[in-house]
C-alpha cells in the first residue's frame, strides 16, 4: 500500500465520521467488467473527493493500484474509497468480479452494512452476481441495484431491469430510467418526482419530461408506488391508493428508505461514466448518492456479528457504541516489502486509537496454514486509505473503517479487543480452495527466501492454503481457481523477488499385490570380521481395501530367535513405505513369517531388517503389483439447467454417479465417487461448464485399483524417471 503516484486528481484530508449515525459501509459487488471501479471514481470525483475520475484503461484509478490490477486492467484485492456527501461518510468497498477473488469479496461484505450491486446494462446479470445475492438475501442484508453502460449501443436498460427482477424476485423495482435525447444519453427520469433531470450540459438540471416518455412514466411509477406500499408499515396506504387518493411523495420516500434500510425492497438506479468511445456525460451519481446516503441502513441500524470471549461463555451483548468495549475485526491484510504489514479494520463496538495495546484473537484454520493467535500487540499509525494513499487519522469510532500499521501477528479474519476482556467474533463464511498447483523454487537463493513469502501470503489471503506433502514430497498452493494462482505466483516474484515455476501435481498413489505369493529374503555377508547374516521365508497375501497391513509370526523351534522377529516387520514396513514397483506405499496386505535362519554370532536387527525387505520384493516379483489410486467423495451444486451435462461429464473421468436431490433455489445437489487424477482441474472446468454457478466440495474416500492402461504408463515413468 506504499503510495507511488499516479492518479490524476490528488485526494484531500481524509473525511471524517461525525457519529455512527453519520457512517454508510458499502460493498460493491458484481461481476467482472460490470464497471464497480469506473464507478468509484466517478463518484469520489462527484463529491470533490478526487478532482477528476482515473481510467481502468490508463491504471490511474483508486482501487486498482496493485501492479497486478493495473497490467491486467481488472480488481483482484478488495480496496476502500472513502468520501463525504453532506454529513455523511461513505466507505465504498470496492470488491473483485472475479470469481477466482472470492475471498475478498466476503470480507467486503463482513466490513459492509449494505450491498450495492453493479450490473452492466451491455453484459447483464451472472452466475456469481447471482450466488451472492442469495447469500445476501439469507442474511437479510439491505441491496440496491446500479445498471451501468446505459449510454452504450448494445446496452438495454430495459430488458436488464427484467432480468433482475425475474433472477433477484420481488421487491427489486427502477426508481430511473434513461432518456435520450438528439445526441444520445440526455439524462434520468424520475419515477416518482416525474421529472427529468437533464445532464447533457455536465451539471443535473430540471425539466419537464418530453411527451413521448409520459405513458412508460405513468405505467411504471403505478408499478413502484404499488411495490412501496407493499413494504409500508402504514396498513392504509394501500386501500387508500386503491380508491385513487394521490400519495404523498414524501410519505412515499420515507416508506422507501424504512424497506431498503430493512433489507425488503431493492431500487434499480442507473448511471453512466464517458469512456472510450463513449464522450457522453456522466449520469446518475447524486441519484445514486442520495440512495446510499440516505436509504443505506447506519451501522446503528445493522446487527454486529455474535462475539463470546475468548475464555469461552454465552455471547457478549455488544452494540454500535464508540464508548463501549473494544470490538473490531481484519478484514483484509496486506504486506508491502518496504512499507510492513496493514491490516484494514473494521471497528464495530469501541474506538480504536493508535499507539495502544489491543488483543488479537484468531480463530485458528491451521488446514490452511493459518496459526491460531491469542496475543497482545500495539497498534501502529492509524490511516483512511484511498486506494495506496493513507491519510493519519487520530481515531477510527465504531462503525467506522481504518488501516492500521505494525500488527505484526494479526491475519485477516482475526479480532481486536480490549486485552482486559479479550473477545473473538464469529467466523464469516469463507470457500475452500480445491486447484491444487504445484510449485518449486528456480534457485537456491529463490528457496532460502520462500518460505517467508508464501507465510506473508498466508496471513493475507484466508482462501488460500499451503501444502508440505510429506508423501509426493511436493509443495502445493490450493487456489481458488486459475487466476487466483497466478496473481499469486505473480506477487512472489515482484513483491518477495522470489522465482517458482509450475511442476506436475502427482498425486499419492498406493501399491497392493494383485494376489498370494511366497518371499526369501536371504541377507548374508562375509567380509572379515562381524559379518551379516538373517534370513526369512514370508507368504504375502492382499487384504480388503482399507485394512492396512497386518504381521503374523508363526516361527516354529526359534529357527528365527525371537529378539529379531520385530526386525523382519520392521524391514517388511520400510520396503513397504519406499514400493516395490513404482515407488509408492503399499497397503492392505498380510505378511506371514514362518521361517527362516539365523547365525549365532552374525545375526542381528540390521541384518533381519534388510532380510524382510528382501523377502517382500521377492515376493512381489512373482504377482501382479496392483496400483491404486485415491477416490474422492464428490458433491457438485450446480443450477438444474446444467444436470445433465455435469452428469454426463463426472461419467467421463470414471466417476460413479450415486444420485442427485433437489436443493431449494433451482438447484441440484448430485453426488459422485471420482478419482482423484480426474478432478485436479475440476474447479476450473466445473466453472467454465456452468457459467460460474457450480460449486462443489470433495473428501477422500478410499483408494481403488488403477486401470491396467494407467497403471502401464504410471510404471513405466516411474521407470524412466
Amino acid at each position: 500500500m506504499a503510495d507511488k503516484g499516479g492518479h490524476p486528481g490528488a485526494p484531500g484530508r481524509a473525511p471524517e465520521a461525525g457519529g455512527c449515525d453519520r457512517v454508510r459501509n458499502v460493498a460493491l459487488v458484481g461481476h467482472s467488467g460490470a464497471g464497480k471501479t469506473t464507478l468509484v471514481e466517478a463518484l469520489l470525483a462527484a463529491t470533490g473527493t478526487l478532482q477528476r475520475a482515473g481510467k481502468v484503461e490508463d491504471g490511474t484509478t483508486v482501487s486498482d493500484f496493485d501492479d497486478i490490477e493495473m497490467r491486467q486492467q481488472r480488481s483482484v484485492n478488495l480496496a476502500l474509497a472513502p468520501l463525504t456527501h453532506g454529513d455523511i461518510k461513505v466507505n465504498l468497498i470496492d470488491t473483485p468480479g472475479y470469481a477466482d477473488f472470492v475471498g475478498d469479496l466476503r470480507a467486503g461484505l463482513r466490513a459492509a452494512d449494505a450491498a450495492l450491486f453493479v450490473i452492466s446494462a451491455v453484459d447483464g446479470i451472472d452466475g456469481l452476481t447471482r450466488m451472492i445475492w442469495e447469500e445476501c438475501a439469507a442474511v437479510r442484508m439491505p441491496r440496491a441495484v446500479v445498471i451501468t453502460k446505459i449510454d452504450q449501443q448494445r446496452g438495454d436498460y430495459d430488458d436488464v431491469v427484467l432480468t433482475c427482477q425475474d433472477v433477484f424476485g420481488e421487491g427489486v423495482a427502477p426508481l430511473y430510467f434513461p432518456a435520450q435525447g438528439d445526441g444520445g444519453l440526455k439524462g434520468l427520469i424520475g419515477l416518482l418526482s416525474q421529472r427529468c433531470l437533464d445532464y447533457s450540459t455536465g451539471k443535473r438540471t430540471e425539466c419537464d419530461p418530453d411527451p413521448r416518455y409520459l405513458d412508460q412514466i405513468s405505467e411504471q411509477r403505478a408499478s413502484l408506488i404499488e411495490g412501496i406500499i407493499q413494504e409500508s408499515e402504514d396498513e392504509t396506504l394501500m386501500d387508500r391508493y386503491l380508491s385513487g387518493e394521490e400519495i404523498d411523495v414524501k410519505a412515499l420516500i420515507e416508506d422507501l428508505e424504512t424497506a431498503v434500510a430493512r433489507g425488503s425492497f431493492y431500487p434499480v438506479l442507473a448511471t453512466s461514466v464517458p469512456h472510450g468511445d463513449h464522450p457522453g456525460p456522466v449520469v446518475g451519481m447524486l441519484e445514486l448518492l442520495e440512495v446510499i446516503t440516505q436509504a443505506f441502513p447506519s451501522p446503528l441500524e445493522h446487527g454486529i456479528p455474535p462475539v463470546t470471549p475468548v475464555a469461552g461463555g454465552p455471547p457478549k451483548e455488544i452494540s454500535c457504541d464508540p464508548d463501549g468495549p473494544l470490538v473490531a475485526e481484519v478484514v483484509k491484510t496486506t504486506s508491502d516489502p518496504y512499507v510492513g504489514r496493514i491490516s484494514l479494520v473494521r471497528v464495530f463496538s469501541g474506538t480504536l486509537r493508535p499507539d495502544t495495546t489491543v488483543h488479537v484473537s484468531g480463530h485458528g484454520m491451521e488446514d490452511r496454514g493459518h496459526e491460531d493467535h491469542d496475543v497482545d500487540e500495539r497498534v501502529g499509525a492509524l490511516t483512511s486509505p484511498l486506494g495506496k494513499t493513507q491519510r493519519t487519522v487520530s481515531s477510527c469510532g465504531a462503525g467506522d473503517i481504518c488501516a492500521v500499521a505494525k500488527l505484526s501477528r494479526a491475519e485477516t479474519g482475526d479480532t481486536l479487543s480490549d486485552p482486559g476482556a479479550p473477545m473473538v467474533m464469529a467466523p464469516w463464511s469463507m470457500p475452500d480452495p480445491l486447484l491444487p498447483v504445484a510449485i518449486r523454487a528456480k534457485s537456491k537463493a529463490d528457496e532460502d527466501k520462500l518460505s517467508q513469502a508464501l507465510g506473508r501470503l498466508v496471513a493475507e489471503d484466508p482462501t488460500l492454503r499451503l501444502e508440505n506433502n510429506a508423501e509426493t514430497r511436493q509443495l502445493v498452493l490450493w487456489c481458488m481457481g486459475e487466476a487466483h494462482a497466478d496473481v499469486l505466483i505473480d506477487r512472489l516474484r515482484a513483491r518477495y523477488g522470489v522465482e517458482v515455476e509450475r511442476v506436475d501435481l502427482r498425486v499419492p498413489l498406493r501399491e497392493t499385490f494383485g494376489g498370494t505369493a511366497k518371499g526369501l529374503g536371504r541377507h548374508v555377508k562375509q567380509s572379515g570380521g562381524h559379518g551379516q547374516y538373517g534370513i526369512c521365508h514370508i507368504d504375502v497375501e492382499p487384504l480388503p481395501s482399507g485394512e492396512g497391513f497386518e504381521f503374523v509370526d508363526k516361527i516354529v523351534g526359534g529357527v528365527v530367535p525371537r529378539q529379531f522377529i520385530p526386525s523382519v516387520e520392521k524391514g517388511v514396513r520400510q520396503q513397504m513405505e519406499r514400493g516395490v514397483s513404482a515407488g509408492y506405499p503399499m497397503v492392505d496386505i498380510k505378511v506371514t513369517l514362518h521361517d527362516g535362519k539365523a547365525h549365532s554370532v552374525d545375526s542381528s536387527d540390521m541384518a533381519f531388517q534388510a532380510a524382510g525387505a528382501l523377502a517382500l520384493k521377492d515376493a512381489a516379483g512373482q504377482v501382479p503389483v496392483l496400483l491404486l489410486e485415491p477416490v474422492d467423495e464428490v458433491e457438485v451444486l450446480i443450477a438444474d439447467e446444467y444436470v445433465g451435462p455435469i452428469m454426463s461429464d463426472l461419467t467421463s473421468r470414471r466417476g460413479r454417479v450415486l444420485g442427485s436431490q433437489a436443493v431449494p433455489g433451482g438447484r441440484t445437489m448430485i453426488k459422485a465417487e471420482v478419482p482423484q487424477l480426474e478432478i485436479v482441474r475440476y474447479a476450473i472446468d466445473l466453472r467454465s461448464m456452468s457459467q460460474g454457478t457450480g460449486t462443489f466440495t470433495r473428501g477422500f474416500l478410499r483408494y481403488e485399483p488403477l486401470p491396467p492402461h494407467l497403471a502401464d504408463k504410471v510404471a513405466a515413468d516411474a521407470k524412466d524417471g
